[in-house]
């Protein structure tokens, strides 16, 4: 079987992938500069340190193997950075995206899978959010995702480029070994973030704006299990080499669950006390942000399986407490 390249393979969708990919039996090729990704995700898989600024790191990878498509995980991805350090999003997002085509025709690869995000949307003026509704981000990050997408339109057009772009929804869990998980410096993310507090590592967890208009007052949001994620990836693959033309898939459950649901959910898993602290509301968090996923289900064959609340609290506090995981705490605290 010929290769995939996965850039940004040793991140936290990225090494899932990788795990999944390689139990179907595809060979890869991982390339990743490791400023937020971690060496130990990508195990034995055969590793490029580099990033896509580098014409020739990337021409390496393309040689390392016989690469036959690319999933593409590289990215800055924290919002509240890209409001402060545009440049660096436009840059390093849109630009090294554009190397990384540039570098497919070069070695004559033709098909393309996106890690792009549901922040494309903006503030949606109605749940579920299908594929065919307007685009409006509202932060550099989710203009960059879109901006992308455009982009792999117009190769597509102009050099026969194919291409499956999935805007996910809220990634959350980890393996269910335990292996790899969820490990973010700074950590943004919501379920990380109230199990760092239920591990004893801050006051409080703090949670931004009680006044929404949905019925607790907090934020809803639509949790997909980061492995669910990876499956749909290896799926996107099945699709473009089964001769499918190029589509935009959503990927959640079409569930929504507020903040103050995911607290109880981990107090319950954790048994742990979860002292909370309200804040005020962020600028741009929508209220309600839920997936309608029947597109990728009806095309790709993908539905979320391990997406209950329950087993991505579980999973993700199990990687918690492992022994990987203490390893990069001890780092980080050193």
């Amino acid at each position: 079987m010929r290769g995939i390249l996965v850039t940004g393979g040793a991140g936290y969708v990225g090494s899932h992938t990788l795990q999944v990919l390689k139990a179907q039996g595809y060979t890869q090729v991982c390339l990743d500069n490791l400023s937020t990704g971690y060496r130990e995700f990508v195990g034995d898989v055969p590793f490029i340190q580099s990033d896509l600024g580098h014409a020739s790191d990337l021409d390496a990878a393309f040689s390392r193997q016989d690469i036959a498509a690319v999933i593409h995980f590289a990215s800055h991805a924290l919002v509240e950075e890209s409001c402060r350090d545009p440049h660096k999003y436009y840059h390093d997002n849109i630009v090294n995206t554009l190397n990384l085509l540039e570098a497919m025709r070069r070695h004559g690869v033709a098909f393309i899978v996106f890690s792009s995000s549901c922040a494309t949307y903006g503030i949606p003026d109605r749940v579920p959010v299908d594929e065919g509704m307007p685009l409006d981000p509202v932060h550099p990050y989710g203009v960059t995702k879109m901006v992308i997408e455009r982009i792999l339109r117009d190769y597509q057009n102009a050099h026969g480029l194919r291409f499956v772009s999935l805007r996910y929804f809220n990634a959350a869990g980890a393996a269910h070994d335990g292996s790899i998980g969820e490990w973010h410096v700074p950590e943004s993310h919501l379920i990380p973030r109230l199990l760092e507090i239920a591990s004893g590592n801050g006051p409080c967890a703090e949670i931004y704006g009680n006044d929404y208009p949905t019925p607790d007052g907090t934020c809803i949001r639509d949790y997909v299990h980061v492995l669910d994620l990876a499956f749909a990836h290896v799926a996107a693959l099945a699709y473009l080499f089964s001769g499918r033309p190029s589509e935009i898939f959503n990927l959640g459950t079409g569930h929504g669950f507020s903040v103050l649901q995911v607290v109880d959910q981990v107090k319950k898993v954790t048994g742990e006390r979860l002292p909370i602290a309200m804040k005020a509301r962020r600028p741009g968090d929508p209220p309600e942000l839920v997936a309608n996923a029947e597109k990728a289900k009806a095309e790709l064959g993908w539905s979320p399986r391990h997406s209950s609340l329950e087993e991505i609290v579980q999973t993700a506090w199990n990687w918690r407490r492992g022994a990987v995981c203490r390893a990069l705490a001890a780092c980080r605290h050193a």
